[in-house]
């Protein structure tokens, strides 16, 4: 497969920094389409296990030895690290490459990619799956299959790199999608990062002698909870005003519930009911 300018996918040479579920799913779904697959990670234990299950042709903990051999450059770690790697990324390569990460916020990524010096071709990017699990253990070559992709370009992205990137989604099989930073920020508060709060606070609420009847309703609602914290609190602390504003307009709904139940008003209780099973309707269609 080849895109405008000659970049030819099987002659590319890709390293991906972070080999956690989505670094490693996505070196899974890559094998074998691609010149050669770096891994890069800080963990030893991932590179063993990296190295072990031939995830990746060469992996190393030390960005400085497998970026200079690569022209393609995916960042698949935690929201705060890659901002540091980008910041750090010029000592390690003097190469043009292109630069596309999978991180959950998008507005500072695209900022401090826009501050990278002219040989490097950035865009940002986010896939829309996952699971709690986040080690590369739980991978699957699969993760990205049918998932929406968030593209954000910046004003410096060249149709090159943006046409690598739809290269890259449509060979893993994802759906590829143009959003603007701020505008992804602002969706996903609401899409993701709040949900998983909720699901914090539920699990919080939620007194500790009922574990022996907890269902599939309270399993289901709850499940976000189980996110490795470490992640989640990068990504929130990088969205933090669009988070707030998700949670002020939750709280709304929240007091209009608890008011219809403190004033026993069946009408209006039964009436925003509704109105939530309508707006879940349109959801899930």
């Amino acid at each position: 497969m080849q895109i405008e300018d000659g970049f030819v996918l099987a002659d590319a040479k890709i390293a991906i920094i972070g080999l956690g579920l989505m670094g490693g799913s996505l070196a899974l779904a890559l094998k074998g389409k691609c010149a050669a697959l770096y891994g890069i990670d800080s963990d030893r234990a991932a590179l063993e296990l990296a190295c072990r299950q031939n995830v990746v042709d060469l992996a190393d903990g030390d960005p400085a030895k497998l970026l200079p051999e690569s022209d393609l450059v995916i960042f698949a770690a935690p929201v705060p690290a890659i901002l540091i790697l980008l910041e750090q990324l010029p000592s390690f390569t003097s190469n043009r490459c292109i630069v596309m990460d999978l991180g959950s916020t998008k507005r500072l990524i695209v900022e401090a990619m826009s501050r990278l010096p002219e040989r490097f071709e950035p865009i940002g990017g986010h896939p829309i799956c996952g699971k709690e699990k986040l080690s590369l253990a739980n991978a699957e070559s699969t993760l990205y299959q049918n998932a929406p992709f968030i593209l954000t370009p910046l004003e410096r992205t060249t149709q090159r790199t943006l046409s690598a990137a739809h290269l890259i989604i449509e060979v893993i099989g994802a759906k590829a999608m143009i959003l603007d930073a701020i505008e992804h920020d602002r969706i996903l508060a609401a899409t993701s990062h709040f949900p998983f709060l909720l699901s914090s606070a539920l699990a919080l609420s939620t007194p500790k002698d009922v574990a022996s009847f907890v269902g599939p309703g309270f399993k289901s609602t709850s499940r976000l909870a189980g996110t490795p914290s470490s992640m989640m609190l990068g990504v929130l602390q990088s969205n933090r005003e669009n988070v707030l504003e998700v949670l002020r307009c939750f709280r709304h709904s929240l007091d209009e519930i608890e008011s219809s139940l403190i004033s026993n008003d069946s009408d209006s209780l039964l009436s925003l009911l509704n109105q939530a099973q309508a707006s879940y309707q349109t959801f899930t269609h």
